[in-house]
């Protein structure tokens, strides 16, 4: 009998799903069958995408969200391959020299999917709040850097061929991404997790890198602030990115952050870091211990927090908010 890999309970066989931690038993093959749908899609050959969704249709259980959103993949490249084929030579005549632009336009609509209302709309209302709440140079810089934060997430979900929707932004509490995860591993969720952060972190670097070229310490401001969200979203409770990526940790791996946590508070003078040790403190005490640790997210996860904290304390703290 096999074991779940996230509770190491006995699956029955022929079992989906573990009855106890509701881990679907072939998430790792689940990623891989839609990460290969999707590139197949993108090379046009929408038969065997197809053929890839409907093996890993048979791999989850009928009734599972996750199953509905594969067979609306299934029915729609089915649609997509029975489809005719568009005639284009009638409007292209019409259109003269601005056809080749419009087919790239029509080919390329997937692309313009991206601008969605939600997206767009929540966007404004974001930069908008910061705009009024800091001045238009920091509450911009501010407002595109959590977007570059959000970004880090979506993309690295869209490269692991997972469906994904565009962030979504809530004024003056922070940002979101909504996907589908699919049954993929914890592992792959805390790797999702802690790619908002890193891009965060080189968001921050790069106002750092204009601040030491120019002088100018909005830019500072921008890089110290920004690394000081990152961090604060480094905590390992509720909603915040730290949350999940801690979940593939066991004892010494919480540990190992916990001490990490402390030296830089102590050391760098980060009062941000003691409310991260705070958080990983509570996460020593929870029955959430990881069965099967990932020490390559405990490095990741050691290692933003080290970057995050040196780019802090190399930064004139002093100077934020100045315009």
């Amino acid at each position: 009998m096999q074991k779940c890999k996230r509770c190491a309970h006995d699956l029955a066989p022929g079992a989906l799903v573990c009855e106890w931690c509701h881990l679907l038993a072939h998430a790792e093959e689940l990623e891989q069958l839609v990460a290969g749908a999707k590139s197949f899609e993108e090379l046009g050959n929408l038969q065997q995408a197809r053929e890839y969704f409907a093996k890993a249709l048979e791999l989850l259980p009928p009734g599972a969200s996750q199953a509905d959103w594969v067979r609306q993949q299934v029915q729609r490249l089915e649609m997509a391959a029975n489809a005719p084929p568009v005639e284009t030579g009638t409007w292209a005549r019409r259109l003269g020299p601005l056809a080749p632009v419009a087919l790239a336009l029509w080919k390329g609509k997937a692309l313009l999917s991206i601008f969605k209302m939600n997206f767009l709309v929540s966007l404004g209302a974001f930069i908008w709040f910061y705009w009024t709440l800091f001045g238009m140079k920091f509450g911009l810089g501010f407002a595109v850097q959590i977007l570059i934060h959000e970004m880090g997430h979506y993309i690295d979900i869209k490269r692991r061929g997972l469906p994904a929707d565009m962030p979504v932004f809530l004024p003056g509490l922070g940002a979101y991404v909504r996907w589908q995860a699919l049954g993929v591993s914890n592992e792959t969720r805390a790797a999702v997790s802690l790619a908002g952060p890193l891009a965060g972190l080189f968001a921050a670097l790069t106002c750092a890198a204009i601040w030491w070229t120019t002088g100018n310490t909005i830019w500072a401001a921008l890089a110290h602030a920004g690394a000081w969200l990152n961090a604060l979203n480094l905590i390992p409770v509720w909603a915040l990115d730290g949350r999940q990526a801690a979940s593939v940790l066991d004892k010494s791996g919480r540990w190992l952050l916990l001490t990490i946590c402390l030296v830089l508070w102590l050391v760098l003078g980060q009062s941000v870091f003691f409310l991260v040790a705070g958080g990983t403190v509570y996460r020593l005490f929870t029955k959430d211990m990881a069965g099967q640790p990932s020490r390559p997210i405990a490095a990741y996860f050691a290692a933003l927090l080290v970057a995050l904290g040196v780019l802090m304390w190399s930064l004139p703290g002093e100077n934020l908010g100045t315009p």
